[in-house]
């Protein structure tokens, strides 16, 4: 259904960690990252606050080509911005919830402890399941476009069996190096015995506080090497941390060695299977007899990086990834309008989910739009695949389910009738179906003596149900603003919303507009999916994978008690449906046969304590 939420802007910022202590890895990747997206012609500003600008940063942005154009300074309009991307290692709870106030925020490679709260994740440099929650993408084939791919390959492939009489090693720690490593690992490669054949390169980057060290005995000393992805191919060996430039040299097909400036560098390197520095050392000197075995093995790789870059054939790179980004985030609960920030509950590639800590539903939060018009197809082909049939093949059977409700509806208004003779009685009940699709439920309620009107988007469904079943009804998603002349308020005894309300973006907007639409003591009635049903309790994450990409909300009976309630509807019945003893853990395996005595036990058992994967809602307003 249409989303009440506004299109991406058209701007990006990316904000680097700059801190000193930080490296300069992390600005270093999102200098990059604003040039390549500038390249493909996306308006993206880098943030340095003025307090962290330094001389040393200053000659670095020259060094790297970086337009001053394209620094934003002025925090006044931050709410310019569609897209906030965090690249700052460990971001602080009151810097993420600063950023979220004024666009959706994704983290790359974030470490910290609040990775929660960010509405999207993506790890490059951590491996999977090193830290919780897991981020929504994790690949660091996202280093390396296709381009880069064909590239390095033809590195590989020449140069690396290019036999080299002189063996090449580089030491690089960084556009920082604050621990110091660089220095310590050239001077210990200094004063390697029998090092003739060998040219070593201390490269000590840009930001670095050993400029003063001009000369180590046997070490050439360089500042920067331009390009310098494009040059690893070059050497043999590079002695690195575990960051950006140590998976580089894999995919140049150079072997890595790392050494670690944080206990957190050295769980994140052997978690990711990197060989320790340490290796070449004894009695803290270098090892050539080490060196030696170590060229003559085939490329050290990780085993995540190596199975990461290999089998999922990912040739995006992450600028060409961030370019696709156009996010739906709630900065609300959607459905009671609670702006607590919430936690997320599951990741997956496309989309984030939460869970609101008053109303306790379930929202979703989409990091590109969902890959689904309401057209025909979706009622043919997807249902098809869904289901086994079309829609139309399965209109009768849609249809007797729609007499069971409308008998319900008729049920609880004579009830309430009787009851409260503040209600009108209408000689024909007038109901509106949204999201009527081809018209069961409108058909449905023809026959029992309603005067039906329905909405939808989908042309051809429309038309079917204006010309085939005789019933007016309107293209069009629902929205707050209807100009048609059937939507006048308290117009209607009934609504219904047959698995659709999961299909909005902001349920208490369309909640609201309904109960307008509604006469004093009309009815509201729904249906939608269960997070509390059999499947959402034996794993909820497997449930939400399952979720289709177009279900914003995700309901419970309980918590939908909470949420009408908060929106004025004052909820009559509660039906659980959808029960599936073949989803039942251990058991549900022998109760594919509803012939087996184990379907009809574990049948009972759901419909006993409701674990039904759907459920029916039915809701009134309070009359006058």
């Amino acid at each position: 259904m249409k989303s009440d939420q506004s299109a991406l802007a058209a701007g990006i910022l990316i904000v680097p960690a700059t801190e000193k202590g930080r490296g300069g890895g992390h600005l270093n990747r999102c200098i990059a990252l604003v040039k390549d997206l500038r390249n493909m012609e996306r308006e993206v500003f880098l943030y340095l606050p003025q307090k962290d600008r330094t001389p040393q940063i200053d000659n670095l942005l020259k060094t790297k080509d970086f337009n001053p154009g394209w620094l934003f300074i002025n925090e006044k309009f931050f709410d310019t911005f569609g897209l906030i991307i965090l690249d700052r290692y460990q971001t602080p709870l009151n810097e993420i919830i600063f950023w979220k106030n004024h666009a959706p925020v994704i983290g790359i490679d974030e470490g910290g402890s609040f990775r929660d709260q960010f509405d999207f994740l993506i790890d490059i440099l951590i491996p999977q399941k090193f830290i919780k929650p897991s981020a929504n993408i994790t690949s660091p084939s996202l280093l390396f476009s296709k381009e880069k791919s064909q590239i390095s390959y033809i590195s590989r492939s020449f140069l690396k069996n290019k036999e080299q009489q002189e063996k090449k090693i580089l030491i690089t720690f960084g556009q920082e190096d604050t621990a110091g490593l660089g220095i310590k690992t050239a001077r210990k490669l200094s004063v390697m015995k029998n090092s003739q054949n060998m040219d070593i390169t201390l490269l000590r980057g840009a930001l670095s506080d050993n400029s003063e060290i001009k000369k180590i005995n046997n070490i050439k000393i360089l500042e920067a090497i331009p390009n310098l992805a494009e040059r690893l191919c070059d050497y043999d060996i590079v002695i690195t941390h575990y960051g950006i430039t140590a998976y580089e040299a894999l995919f140049a097909g150079t072997n890595v060695l790392l050494d670690h400036p944080t206990p957190y560098h050295k769980k994140l390197a052997a978690a990711a299977g990197f060989l320790d520095a340490g290796i070449l050392f004894k009695n803290k000197t270098a090892d050539l007899n080490r060196i030696k075995i170590i060229l003559e093995q085939k490329p050290l790789y990780s085993a995540w990086y190596n199975n990461s870059l290999y089998s999922k054939n990912e040739n995006e790179s992450l600028a060409e990834l961030c370019n696709n980004f156009t996010p739906m985030v709630n900065k609300r609960c959607p459905v009671c309008g609670d702006d607590t920030q919430e936690n997320s509950i599951a990741r997956f590639k496309d989309r984030t989910y939460c869970r609101c800590k008053k109303c306790g539903i379930i929202y979703m939060n989409r990091i590109i739009p969902p890959p689904i018009e309401y057209e025909k197809e979706y009622f043919f082909e997807s249902y098809k695949k869904q289901y086994g049939k079309t829609y139309l093949e399965d209109f009768d059977n849609i249809k007797n389910a729609a007499k069971r409700r409308l008998k319900i509806i008729s049920d609880i208004s004579r009830k309430e009738t009787q009851k409260n003779k503040n209600i009108l009685i209408s000689e024909i009940p007038s109901l509106l179906d949204i999201g009527c699709a081809y018209g069961p439920f409108l058909a449905a309620a023809k026959e029992e003596g309603y005067s039906p009107f329905g909405i939808d988007p989908a042309k051809d469904a429309v038309n079917y149900v204006n010309e085939k079943l005789g019933i007016p009804a309107v293209q069009g998603f629902f929205s707050v603003n209807q100009n048609d002349a059937n939507f006048i308020p308290h117009s209607f005894n009934v609504i219904t919303l047959w698995f659709v309300i999961e299909h909005f973006t902001v349920c208490l907007i369309v909640l609201n507009e309904i109960k307008k639409l509604l006469k004093p003591g009309g009815i509201l009635a729904f249906s939608t999916p269960s997070f509390s049903g059999i499947s959402g309790r034996t794993n909820l994450k497997n449930f939400l994978s399952e979720s289709p990409c177009d279900h914003y909300t995700v309901w419970s009976p309980k918590m939908c008690r909470r949420a009408l309630l908060s929106a004025g509807f004052k909820i009559k019945k509660i039906e659980v449906i959808g029960h599936h003893p073949e989803r039942f853990p251990l058991l549900g395996k022998f109760a594919n046969n509803k012939k087996s005595f184990i379907y009809w036990v574990l049948l009972a058992v759901s419909r006993i304590f409701k674990l039904g994967d759907t459920f029916e809602v039915y809701s009134q307003t309070a009359a006058d």
